[in-house]
């Protein structure tokens, strides 16, 4: 997916920037816990821009598949009738198909401009960047170049699309409570890097305190090289980056379960990363 920056990104990425210098400048001379929750939240008002355009084309494509189906059945009928499928395709464009109907009026000016009518289906094609319509476009082109019977490709291809899109609902549909078992399981793994951080990893250095401290008092050369000092380990910066690794993974695979692609993953992923952030900084902060 390209991005074309509008108005809504640059007002997104100055107010994130500006968000971010004033934490840095409220928050960084001393030293204050909630730098890192400022910070996630002027990051994350950088990215929404960017996360709203990845719903809004998510949404579109999944428009433009159901309304080409209506398109394909609008085709199939004017076929039946005796009417040439350029002629059905420049007939249906008077029809409003939504999302779909800018990527139908264009093929059918090309039609009327004398554009060969596989190379403008391609185009068509190529323009949804939807790939039920590219496979289904596939079909219809080849069938003509063979000499096949049309109107029997046109219902194989509404059959098909119908099957897709109903598929596609049943996965949807059964993949809710893997999604809200998803949500769950992330909101539990932040819970125990919580703990740890805050009441488990804080005795276990009073543990090696004392430990290190009865060493010292026997003369230990551990003591003396310092070594206490080596292997002491910012565990807050491994959890915080344990959570934004699984909130990014979990929310790919939330979408792939319950969409059936990656990239419709994004928008959950977005929203685990940056909650898990923050739920994990305040409360260390708090805490």
């Amino acid at each position: 997916m390209k991005f074309k920056l509008k108005i809504g990104h640059y007002v997104g990425i100055v107010i994130g920037i500006l968000t971010l210098i004033f934490s840095f400048i409220i928050f960084y001379p001393i030293n204050s816990p909630f730098l890192k929750p400022f910070i996630a939240v002027g990051v994350a008002i950088i990215l929404i821009p960017f996360w709203i355009e990845v719903l809004k084309e998510n949404s579109k494509q999944r428009e433009i598949e159901e309304k080409f189906l209506e398109f394909v059945r609008s085709i199939t009928g004017n076929v039946r009738a005796g009417t040439p499928i350029p002629k059905s395709i420049i007939e249906a464009a008077s029809s409003n198909y939504g999302a779909l109907s800018p990527f139908i009026k264009k093929l059918s000016f090309q039609i009327e401009w004398g554009i060969p009518f596989k190379e403008a289906l391609s185009r068509f094609a190529t323009n949804t960047g939807n790939k039920v319509i590219r496979r289904a476009v596939s079909i219809i082109t080849e069938a003509e170049k063979s000499g096949g019977n049309i109107q029997d490709v046109l219902e194989g291809v509404t059959s098909s699309v119908v099957q897709i899109e109903k598929i596609n609902n049943e996965r949807r549909t059964n993949a809710f409570s893997q999604l809200i078992q998803g949500y769950l399981v992330f909101f539990i793994f932040i819970g125990i890097m919580v703990v740890l951080q805050i009441f488990l990893l804080p005795q276990l250095a009073d543990v090696s305190g004392d430990v290190f401290s009865g060493l010292a008092s026997q003369g230990g050369k551990l003591a003396e090289t310092g070594d206490a000092e080596i292997i002491s380990v910012n565990f807050e910066n491994i959890f915080i980056f344990l959570i934004l690794v699984q909130g990014l993974f979990a929310g790919l695979m939330i979408g792939k379960f319950a969409d059936g692609s990656i990239r419709y993953g994004v928008k959950h992923s977005f929203i685990l990363m940056l909650i898990g952030y923050i739920i994990f900084t305040v409360a260390i902060s708090i805490f």
